[in-house]
């Protein structure tokens, strides 16, 4: 056949019987019109009281943002129809629990359907610390599972502080009435696994969405600073311990204008600084320091975080507090859990 006429015949024949077409690209939780999952405006409106926010946020003293990826993570596994499903019972407090959370419950909370059973593959851990955080996900019957505080028991149970199950083609977002949570106690008590009342897995970086070069949803993030009994949505509720912090649920966004090319930056550092630049970070969680969450691997042993992303003191916490600004904050909601109390910043 004349070379014209193969060259020809290569330019009209599909890209995908070629073997060019472009891999699809990793999978993220929720529906695409989610506000997980939706980028910021060109020019977002910034709130006026950004500076005084990012001011304490700078008070931090390890700089920026790190990132859990060693400890205090979310291991996510995969499940489907063959896996095994399990009741998972409800932690019974101790009376130095109770005393703790300054409550009369005899349990922490699951949510509607988790006692239905939750697909637990043979192979799965919960995260090593006292959070003990976990997460399965169904992608075919698209559902997804979530815990704080879960445990084998020696008798080969299971049991957990917390659960919620939840679809993945949801808004990925609760709404505080939908809890009959007192003012001044912990949304733990009605099973949301992370304080601030939202999904455990909601804005977490996967390993293949680092590799894949894009993240396409906003972070979850973590402070030492959030505002005791105030949050803004998303978030449905607070453990907020300082009194004019910042509100869980607030929106944070690295500078768009940040040149990130110019920095000393990993690869796997740079499509995380991305993604706070074009989606922004929620605050989801009072920690020790500012952070956010690598999925935690355990699930995962070919994996590793080594060499594509770092921790902290020498990575994304580089860029330091000044590089963000907190977005317009919705209607402020003053109520949130009153156990602990912490100082004022500055």
């Amino acid at each position: 056949m004349p070379r014209a006429r193969v060259a020809l015949l290569l330019l009209v024949l599909p890209l995908a019987v070629l073997g060019s077409s472009a891999p699809a690209p990793p999978h993220r939780f929720f529906s695409d019109a989610s506000f997980w999952n939706q980028p910021l405006p060109a020019r977002p409106e910034v709130d006026p009281r950004s500076p005084e926010m990012i001011a304490i946020l700078a008070q931090e003293p390890t700089g920026g943002f790190g990132i859990n990826l060693h400890k205090w993570m979310i291991p996510v596994y995969e499940a489907d129809a063959t896996t095994p499903r399990y009741k998972v019972a409800r932690h019974r407090l101790t009376p130095e629990e109770k005393a703790e959370w300054k409550t009369d419950r005899e349990t922490f909370g699951h949510g509607p359907g988790f006692d239905d059973g939750v697909p637990i593959p043979k192979e799965a851990v919960p995260e090593p610390e006292e959070d003990a955080h976990f997460a399965v996900v169904d992608w075919k019957a698209r559902r997804a599972w979530d815990t704080w505080g879960f445990r084998a028991r020696p008798d080969g149970t299971y049991e957990s502080n917390t659960g919620m199950r939840y679809s993945l083609d949801g808004d990925g977002l609760y709404r505080t009435e939908d809890f009959a949570v007192r003012d001044g106690e912990s949304i733990h008590f009605h099973g949301p696994s992370r304080a601030a009342g939202v999904p455990a897995i909601a804005g977490l970086i996967l390993w293949d969405e680092v590799a894949a070069g894009e993240i396409r949803h906003k972070l979850a993030c973590a402070i030492r600073y959030p505002a005791f009994q105030e949050f803004v949505f998303p978030a449905t509720w607070t453990d907020g311990p300082v009194p004019g912090g910042i509100p869980e649920g607030a929106l944070l966004q690295l500078d768009p204008a940040l040149d990130l090319s110019r920095l000393d930056l990993l690869h796997g550092e740079r499509v995380v600084a991305r993604a706070a630049q074009r989606y922004g970070m929620v605050v989801v969680d009072y920690a020790g320091g500012s952070t956010l969450y690598g999925e935690g691997l355990w699930a995962h042993p070919t994996k590793s975080w080594k060499g594509v992303l770092r921790d902290r003191n020498d990575g994304l916490d580089r860029i330091g507090a000044e590089h963000y600004r907190v977005l317009r904050l919705p209607p402020v909601v003053r109520r949130g859990d009153a156990k602990r109390r912490g100082d004022a910043p500055k």
